[in-house]
Parts: C-alpha cells; sequence; structure tokens
C-alpha cells in the first residue's frame, strides 16, 4: 500500500507493536492484565475528570501507567468514551491534529474513533490531519490499556503540537463536558538525565502539576510540554483537585540504567 493510500484509510494501523509494546495478543493482554493486577486501588477512589499517564515502552513505564488503568476499569461502567492527548514526536506540529481514521488497529483488535472527533475539526479546535498520526507512540501504546480496561470504548485521538495553554483548553472543553468521558493527557517527563538529578527536575514538575501552575512547566520538563501545559490550565480553570498516584523513572525497572533515564508521572484531576 502506497503511503497516500495509507493515509486516507479508515484504520490506523499499529506503528510501535513490537517495539513499545508486544505484537502477539496473547502477550500483550497478559503483560496489560499483570499490571493492571499489580495496583490497588484504594476503597473510595472516584472517577475522576481527567488523568495524566505516560507513554514509554511498557517495559518502562507500563506499571506507572497501570495506576491510572486499574482506576479506570474499576469505573467502567461510567465511561463511554476517553480522549487521548499527545505529542507528535516524529512530524512537526503546530496546534491539534485528528485523524481521518474511523478505527484504530492494535494486536488486541480495532477501537472505534468516536465521532465527535471529526467534530473537532469542524468546530475549528483541531484539523484532520494523517501525518502527525501515523509514526506516533504516544497515543498508540494508550489504546491497548484502553482495549483491557475499558472493553468496546471509543477513544478520541488528538495529536498536540506547538500551542498556547489556552488553545489546549478550549480543544479539551469541547470534549470534556460529558460525565462520561475521560481525559488522558500522555506525557512523559525529564530525558536521559543521571536519575538523581531527574528525580530532582521531577519532582519540580510534579508540583507545578500539583499546584495547577501549568506556567511553571517548561519545555524540558515533559516531552508532552504543550498537551500537558493545557491540561493543567483546564484542570485550574475547571477547579478540579489534584492527585499523584506514581511518579518514577527508567532507573526503577530492573537493569535500568541510572545514568541516563526518562520519567514517568501518574495524576488524576477530581472535580471538587
Amino acid at each position: 500500500m502506497r503511503r497516500e493510500e495509507a493515509a486516507r484509510s479508515p484504520v490506523r494501523h499499529p506503528a510501535v507493536a513490537g517495539m513499545f509494546y508486544p505484537a502477539d495478543p496473547e502477550t500483550l493482554a497478559s503483560t496489560i492484565d499483570s499490571y493492571l493486577a499489580g495496583v490497588d486501588v484504594p476503597e473510595g477512589d472516584r472517577l475522576a475528570a481527567a488523568y495524566v499517564v505516560p507513554h514509554a515502552g511498557y517495559r518502562f513505564s507500563g506499571r506507572v501507567a497501570a495506576h491510572v488503568y486499574a482506576r479506570l476499569r474499576k469505573h467502567a461502567a461510567r465511561i463511554r468514551r476517553v480522549v487521548l492527548l499527545g505529542p507528535a514526536h516524529k512530524v512537526p506540529l503546530k496546534g491539534c491534529a485528528v485523524p481521518s481514521a474511523e478505527r484504530w488497529l492494535t494486536p488486541l483488535g480495532e477501537v472505534d474513533v468516536d465521532p465527535v472527533t471529526r467534530g473537532l475539526a469542524h468546530d475549528g479546535h483541531a484539523r484532520v490531519d494523517d501525518a502527525p498520526h501515523a509514526p506516533e507512540h504516544s497515543l498508540e501504546v494508550q489504546v491497548p490499556f484502553v482495549q483491557r480496561a475499558l472493553p468496546g470504548r471509543a477513544v478520541v485521538p488528538v495529536c498536540v503540537g506547538v500551542s498556547t495553554s489556552d488553545d489546549v483548553v478550549v480543544t479539551i472543553a469541547a470534549l470534556a463536558g460529558e460525565p462520561d468521558t475521560v481525559v488522558l493527557c500522555s506525557t512523559d517527563l525529564s530525558h536521559y538525565l543521571p536519575d538523581d538529578q531527574a528525580r530532582r527536575q521531577d519532582e519540580r514538575t510534579a508540583g507545578a502539576i500539583e499546584a495547577l501552575a501549568a506556567d511553571r512547566i517548561g519545555v524540558r520538563d515533559a516531552c508532552g510540554v504543550f498537551a500537558l501545559r493545557g491540561t493543567v490550565a483546564w484542570a485550574a480553570h475547571t477547579g478540579l483537585r489534584v492527585t499523584r498516584l506514581a511518579l518514577a523513572t527508567s532507573a526503577d525497572v530492573p537493569a535500568g540504567d541510572p545514568s541516563r533515564v526518562v520519567g514517568y508521572p501518574a495524576f488524576s484531576f477530581h472535580r471538587t
């Protein structure tokens, strides 16, 4: 299939299966299930309006991501739609872009792209552009977790490029008005610093998130900085309360190299 034909396909095919997560369906399902089983969701946990979740290879960030998805699985009956916001690592992008695809394929099968996705472009909150989505892992790695924790739910994939926080706030607000919709901001934190330095920097970033201070999150603090700033600014505008669920680095996994790490966050944003 030629690249132009693939771009017009109603199905978005996996770009990083076998690299960021297992390509074998049984292995993928059991890997995710083991991560979910490792999280003890507290009694009284309430479904949040939004979460921050990491997006590295599952070996490194899967256990941190599970802190979010185990909670979503607990509240699955209340969730119909999952909004996925994440950066475009491979293709330069200004503003927000949604795909033309009607379905996303993973080794676990297909997931519907919610029709509201195209409405974002119609209303001027995003543009339809498959180029940043085709190679992008930040959203793709979330979809198998959605399939295991929230089977049958539709997704709204949004790549967020260089943007003001206000622009992203408006985009999120256009999607997050329904109580059965949950927003996931996909981002990692510091990149390739020594572990002790990374933890200090990530702690400062975590403090900015907890203070709902989007302007304190620098471009070197998170690879998904524009989506993250927008999510934090939206949470502040909406009057949400922040809870830290997990904060780790790649040095925390077996054989993780402490000389050059990446930071992984999990936060929730609850209505008061």
